[in-house]
């Protein structure tokens, strides 16, 4: 029998145990040995929880057992979890997580810790949640040059454009919609601001070119200048706006970017709407490939813990291959990609003409008081130099 700790009673870690329960017997069946929770770690108490006897708040009694064999950290942020981490592979145990923020700041640093004694470091839920992604880039897509992984990371803003598209609703109103049905956050910062969508695409990125992405490196904008008034020129348009994260191979390096886009409906991301989330592929000889699922949730982020834990079952004395190297990788400026772009202005048609050159001009219905055009393709540079040149600029939207 295998026996796991638990770091972390809440949505994710009551999700592990959840799923270890439920499907007990299928998951011993392919995990080849019974899986057992042996303790929980947490600061509260939970009298009356039918594993309250499991529950203890000293986390040395975890480490300085020789039994647990695993350890499973469902706490979220960078600390205390990144200290436990180091401390439960340094007593010999396997360590798996769905934290995002301790992976991206400090996933090369644990991996290389653990293979360094054979032992594993998986965090498949820390990016799609419930999505496979890590596991098919680290093991069925290694014989492609990714080219390009472009994703809907993030359920919460994803909710809410989908809301404000189908509803015409302003962005505060949307916010307290989603935070009232437990979409948000009461502090939903790093939703929308893009802060949880810039982890996921730095590991993304990470493992695509086998060395540490930092995530601050990473260029980031969220959700929060959308307007209702953005949305009618989208719908305008037939496009739909989208907070994507994105990584591209550029040559010899590396580009990421964390942005609102507007999507046609040829684009696979168009249709992906709700709480749901999406991770676009391309290979050199794959092709394109589409990832889609629950982003979030507890069942679905548990579930994927659960198949890393199995995994980890699987490979008890060997270190399953996974190439994320520390030394740090200097992304290209994402000024280099190219895109046509959205501009809504207070200025006339000639002055947009002398900054843009050729534009195709945007109606939509009751926008009489300013005028919104589509620029032709251009890198960053250029729109940033034809911007100076222009008064009177209201938003500016990236177009795919």
């Amino acid at each position: 029998m295998v026996k796991i700790a638990v770091l972390g009673y809440g949505t994710i870690g009551s999700g592990v145990v959840e799923v270890l329960e439920t499907n007990r017997d299928i998951i011993a069946k392919r995990a080849g040995e019974e899986i057992s929770v042996k303790y929980i770690l947490d600061l509260r108490d939970f009298p009356g929880d039918p594993h309250e006897e499991l529950v203890v708040h000293d986390y040395k009694m975890i480490r300085n057992d020789p039994e647990v064999d695993i350890v499973v950290e469902a706490m979220g942020g960078v600390e205390p979890a990144f200290t436990f981490a180091k401390q439960a592979i340094l007593a010999g145990k396997h360590f798996a997580t769905s934290n995002k923020a301790l992976i991206a700041k400090h996933g090369a640093e644990l991996i290389a810790m653990a293979q360094e004694r054979s032992l594993n470091c998986l965090y498949e839920a820390s990016v799609g949640g419930g999505i496979p992604i890590i596991r098919p880039l680290n093991s069925c897509l290694t014989a492609d040059v990714i080219e390009e992984i472009s994703g809907i990371l993030n359920g919460t803003t994803n909710y809410m454009m989908t809301k404000m598209s189908e509803e015409g609703s302003d962005f505060d109103d949307v916010l307290k919609d989603a935070q009232k049905k437990g979409f948000a956050e009461a502090d939903p910062t790093a939703d929308i601001e893009g802060y949880d969508a810039c982890r996921k695409i730095a590991i993304l990125t990470s493992l695509v070119c086998a060395r540490q992405v930092d995530f601050e490196d990473i260029h980031t904008e969220g959700i929060t200048k959308i307007t209702a008034a953005d949305i009618r020129y989208a719908k305008a348009m037939g496009k739909r706006i989208k907070l994507l994260g994105c990584s591209y191979r550029i040559g010899d390096q590396y580009c990421a970017i964390v942005a609102p886009y507007l999507l046609d409906e040829g684009n696979p991301l168009f249709g992906v709407n709700g709480v749901f989330n999406a991770i676009f592929v391309r290979g050199n000889m794959l092709g394109d490939a589409m990832f889609y699922g629950s982003g979030a949730g507890k069942l679905p982020t548990a579930s994927a813990v659960v198949g890393d834990i199995v995994d980890i079952v699987r490979h008890k004395h060997v270190s399953i291959t996974m190439e994320w190297k520390p030394d740090k990788v200097e992304l290209a400026d994402y000024r280099n990609l190219r895109n046509r772009y959205f501009v809504r202005t207070t200025a006339d048609a000639a002055a947009i003409e002398a900054a843009f050159g050729e534009v195709s001009y945007v109606q939509a219905e009751g926008m009489d008081d300013e005028l919104a055009f589509l620029t032709e393709e251009m890198d960053g540079y250029a729109y940033e130099a034809a911007a100076g040149k222009l008064d009177g600029i209201l938003q500016c939207i990236r177009v795919r």
